[in-house]
């Protein structure tokens, strides 16, 4: 913590005490650090102006913003991708897809890709024509959506402007077609269910890492000039097709994917970041959701974008 000063009191055994403006936090001082440690802050020093800057998103900053009002961004995934368009779009930047309306899925149905195979496989179709089986993809209205050209083509299009990708990944728990593999991008509507064809599982910390490591390299090969940032969606699981209670599940589909993240993050990619939202929520906020406990208050979301810009916008 370079913001802090360190200090050793003696005693029976020696402590680390942490000073800062807000708090003194002080730690069994015994133990061998590391030659890089960084601290638990106390809820005196969140409530710090400087707390985000200090304790949140260290060791996650771009060397600089790349996000100004010109710059073509392009948001999807889980449903807190919704938030984050609508943030930007309304403080005027550009969300061309959104602005334009177009006719794509990630567009018209963005919010509904909650996991990194849906997501890849978007990129896929775009960008090298992966051929799908139709039935797969389901709209938020039970509808089948069906693979177009058109659609294809204007996804492809939309995707080579995008300058900022913004990416939100949200569950670990898949739907998956028996027969394929797929994931499908969400639950299956009760009366298309087929149990021969439909199955449910939780997929590992290795399969998530394979996905965000092939978008990386789509990414890389079509729009190399694209900076990426990955979040992991704070809004829980409406429900868990485990046979374990859904708090538990939640934890556990979460974890998976912030452990995907954090290997992601780790290889260093060039234009590769994560932004806390998730933390924010889980471990900053007090009371952070509304009434149904699982979308976070409008105060928050306010909060968690107006620091995004900080670090990300040249307009902040």
């Amino acid at each position: 913590m370079t913001d802090e000063d360190f200090s050793f009191h003696a005693g029976r055994e020696k402590a680390v005490s942490i000073k800062s403006e807000e708090d003194i936090q002080t730690f069994n001082g015994s133990w061998y650090r590391g030659a890089s440690t960084n601290f638990i802050p106390s809820k005196k020093m969140l409530d710090a102006d400087s707390a985000f800057k200090r304790f949140i998103i260290k060791g996650y900053e771009p060397p600089e913003a790349f996000i100004d009002k010109s710059t073509v961004v392009t948001a999807f995934g889980s449903c807190f991708a919704q938030n984050i368009s609508k943030w930007l779009l309304a403080n005027g930047y550009n969300v061309l897809g959104k602005k334009l309306n177009l006719n794509s899925h990630i567009i018209r149905f963005g919010e509904g890709l909650v996991n990194t195979f849906a997501i890849l496989e978007q990129l896929e179709w775009a960008f090298e024509n992966k051929s799908l089986e139709e039935g797969l993809w389901f709209g938020e209205n039970k509808e089948i959506v069906l693979p177009d050209e058109e659609v294809q083509q204007q996804t492809k299009e939309l995707l080579i402007k995008t300058e900022a990708l913004i990416i939100t990944v949200g569950l670990s728990e898949v739907w998956f077609d028996k027969v394929s593999g797929r994931a499908f991008w969400r639950s299956i509507p009760a009366e298309n269910f087929n149990s021969e064809r439909h199955g449910f599982r939780l997929t590992s910390v290795a399969e998530n890492l394979e996905s965000l490591e092939k978008i990386i390299k789509l990414r890389d090969k079509y729009m190399p000039d694209c900076n990426i940032v990955f979040t992991l969606s704070p809004i829980p699981l409406m429900a868990t097709f485990r046979d374990i209670n859904c708090i538990s599940a939640n934890t556990v589909s979460k974890s998976i994917l912030r452990i995907a993240l954090d290997d992601l993050i780790s290889q260093k990619h060039e234009k590769v970041y994560y932004y806390p939202a998730y933390e924010l929520v889980k471990e900053v906020y007090p009371d952070p959701f509304d009434a149904d406990n699982r979308h976070p208050k409008k105060v928050y979301i306010e909060n968690i974008m107006q620091l995004f810009a900080r670090v990300y916008c040249t307009n902040s």
